[in-house]
């Protein structure tokens, strides 16, 4: 898959580099952040450890069917990493995919994850995908807030993802209010 370049007011979706470890240490490292990623993902613990998992991530891109993938989101105005995105196959992993987005702590409440999403979503949705969900803890109002910010629908909860009781939600192509790029 060619490398992805997102802009939105504020933001920069892009590829992840190694040189992103010790800003996305700051993210993934970051136990209040952490503990909504299990069990896809643990804490990090150290930069070299997000070295390896970012060059892991790396490795592993060209590999992913599109639109599946993880990205970097950069604040413009100063070229500060403040998040990440990604899309991935919901276990059983065939077809429905999911949005993910996590925030550094010290960004959150700005508006990040919602503006982020949503040009990640419009451009999935450009990519051939008809619905994206969302899953997420009930207890992570951020997550579920989030989700409805974007115009998410909530469907239901269910065990039947990474066995964990979680709020899921869809948003279906028809109904996203965002831009939709011309597919590439």
């Amino acid at each position: 898959m060619a490398p992805l370049s997102l802009r939105t007011e504020r933001l920069l979706i892009r590829d992840w580099t190694a040189e992103d470890a010790e800003a996305a240490f700051r993210i993934y490292g970051n136990p209040e952040v952490a503990v909504w990623l299990a069990p896809v993902m643990q804490r990090v613990g150290d930069p070299k450890a997000m070295r390896s998992v970012l060059d892991a991530w790396i490795e592993a891109a060209p590999n992913l069917a599109p639109p599946t993938g993880r990205w970097a989101m950069v604040r413009r105005a100063d070229d500060e990493l403040v998040g990440g995105l990604g899309l991935r196959l919901l276990p059983p992993y065939e077809e429905d995919i999911e949005i993910r987005w996590q925030v550094r702590q010290d960004q959150w409440g700005k508006g990040y994850a919602t503006e982020g999403a949503r040009a990640l979503i419009g451009w999935a949705f450009s990519q051939d995908v008809d619905e994206i969900f969302a899953v997420a803890r009930s207890s992570n109002s951020r997550a579920v807030a989030t989700a409805r910010r974007l115009g998410m629908e909530w469907v239901g909860e269910t065990t039947k993802y990474y066995g964990l009781l979680l709020q899921v939600f869809r948003l279906r192509r028809a109904d996203f209010d965002g831009p939709v790029p011309p597919p590439s």
